[in-house]
């Protein structure tokens, strides 16, 4: 058998007096939790390298997704992100701030505002991004080709079964 992680030996000592539990579904979703755990964590570190947070690099994706010309309204913003408008207000100040957008008036509106992802914005967001990846690569290192496409397609049919029992997808990824 090859190396064992914490989960294994987790299982191996608390899995008998666990009769109730299929302990092989329990450790396919403990370690999906702790990679998701460890995932989030490391990405957290990399954004704040950056200087930005979880919320904030949402918001500059969600921008950059939109394409040029890189602009949405905070309430548009708020909805994607399933929040109020004024946690995005919030938000918005903190980004602006840093520069990273601004609040423009709204062309056809002008008792409204857009927000649009500046240069300094955007080159923060792809770099931390690519920091990310490039971490991620690391991790995902340890599998051949062949293995990463059997775990997508495996990962996938989770999701689906997931969805298709009804579950709430994500709002943004």
């Amino acid at each position: 058998m090859a190396d064992k992680d914490h989960v294994d030996l987790f299982l191996e000592r608390f899995g008998e007096r666990l009769p109730v539990m299929d302990l092989v579904v329990e450790g396919i979703v403990d370690r999906i939790t702790g990679l998701s755990k460890r995932l989030h964590r490391e990405m957290d570190e990399t954004l704040e390298a950056f200087g930005l947070n979880s919320g904030e690099s949402k918001v500059l994706g969600i921008l950059w997704r939109g394409g040029e010309p890189h602009r949405a309204s905070p309430g548009v913003l708020a909805r994607v992100e399933d929040l109020s408008t004024g946690a995005m207000t919030n938000r918005l100040d903190r980004l602006e701030e840093a520069g990273f957008v601004r609040r423009l008036p709204d062309p056809d509106d002008r008792r409204a505002v857009q927000v649009e992802l500046t240069e300094k914005g955007k080159r923060a967001w792809e770099k931390a991004i690519a920091a990310q990846a490039k971490k991620e690569a690391l991790v995902a290192s340890a599998l051949t080709d062949r293995e990463k496409e059997q775990l997508t397609k495996l990962l996938r049919k989770l999701m689906l079964e997931y969805e298709k029992h009804g579950r709430d997808r994500p709002k943004s990824s």
